[in-house]
Formats: C-alpha cells, structure tokens, sequence
C-alpha cells in the first residue's frame, strides 16, 4: 500500500487532481467529506458537539448549523479548539477505517486540504502538492466560485503560503494552464504511484 497526502491551496485545483486519481483507481480518504460525515444526525460526533457548544448549533431540523457553529469557533481560537479536539480524533479514526480496508497493493490518497499547516506530511509515503499561481487562484475563486477579490485574498491569506506546500511536496503537479492541460500530468502522476504501490516502493 502507498499511503499518499493530497494537498494545494484553495482554488489551485486540488479537487479535480482527487477526482481523476479516483477515476483512475485510487481510495481517495476525504478529510472534509469525512468531517462532515463524522457530526451528522444521529452520530456521537454531533451529540459531543451539541454537548460543549449547547442545542444553539442545530438547526430546526436536528442537524450542525455550520454557519452558527462557524460564527462562534472562528471568533474565538479556543472554541475553534475545542471543535477541533473533537472532530479532529473521529476524522482519524475514521481515516484510518477506510485505509485499512484498502488492498495490499493500493494508492491510498488522502485528500487533506490544510496537510501543511498541520504538519503532517510524515504521516505519508509521499506528498503530491497541487499547485497554481496566486494570480490564477484568486481569478478562479472570483470567477467560479463567486467569491469578490477581499473574500478570496483572505482565504487564500489563511492558509499555508505557497512556499510552505512546496517545501513539503514530493510531487508537485501544476495546475496554472487550462483543465485540458491537468489530466495528462495527473495519469502521469497515477502511472507513477501505481508503480511504486505494485512494487513496494514508498520513497520519494
């Protein structure tokens, strides 16, 4: 098994490269799918939520007001800490759950959005970090995703810079061009990875 961490800055493309490693074969391991899936109706997550944040968070319907629930952990690192020492240990549970149902010889890709900020490159064989200009991030997140130019530039300032990601990247897959020109660098970049699963290979 190649245990294999997917990261890029928001708007570099980071989940079209997921998407087509998909496609092509890879267990793709979604933290923030997972984050989601962890504090749904009905789940120990949600109730240990609700538990140190009050019924405040829900909706009329009993599921996580995420806005709410975002409006109070972001104002106050300490709530945001406390939101996180709980989603945080169920995401690698669960994590760890679909890995190991993975077979001997398969890419394993953790898609983990924030793998640089939180240090955690050592936990995989290699780091595949997508990457695009600033430029270009901040014209796809206006211009596909709705965002005006101040919303964009201050997500983008929240995370890791770009040199951060790039420090830690084993493979770094440039994503600046248009999308025709990303899935030939990507099965290139799965060719690779297979290879490296089939035969036992995890160095960089």
């Amino acid at each position: 098994m190649l245990k294999v961490g997917l990261t890029g800055g928001i708007g570099a493309g980071k989940s079209e490269v997921s998407r087509l490693l998909a496609w092509y074969g890879a267990v793709v391991v979604d933290a923030d799918k997972i984050a989601r899936e962890v504090v749904e109706p009905g789940t120990p997550g949600l109730a240990a939520v609700v538990a140190e944040f009050g019924p405040g968070v829900l909706t009329p319907q009993g599921a996580l007001d995420r806005p709410k629930l975002g409006a109070i952990v972001f104002a106050d690192e300490s709530r945001l800490a406390a939101l996180n020492a709980i989603v945080h240990p169920l995401v690698r549970a669960r994590s760890a759950e679909l890995e190991s149902a993975a077979a001997d010889d398969a890419v394993v890709v953790h898609d983990v959005p924030l793998l640089a900020e939180n240090g955690l490159a050592p936990l995989y064989d290699l780091v595949v970090v997508v990457d695009a200009s600033a430029e270009t991030r901040l014209e796809r997140l206006v211009g596909l995703r709705g965002m005006t130019p101040a919303e964009a530039r201050a997500r983008m300032a929240a995370q890791a810079t770009r040199e951060a990601r790039l420090s830690v990247a084993d493979i770094v897959i440039d994503n600046d061009g248009p999308l025709e020109a990303l899935e030939p660098r990507v099965r290139e970049v799965w060719e690779g990875l297979r290879g490296r699963a089939s035969d036992g290979r995890s160095e960089a």
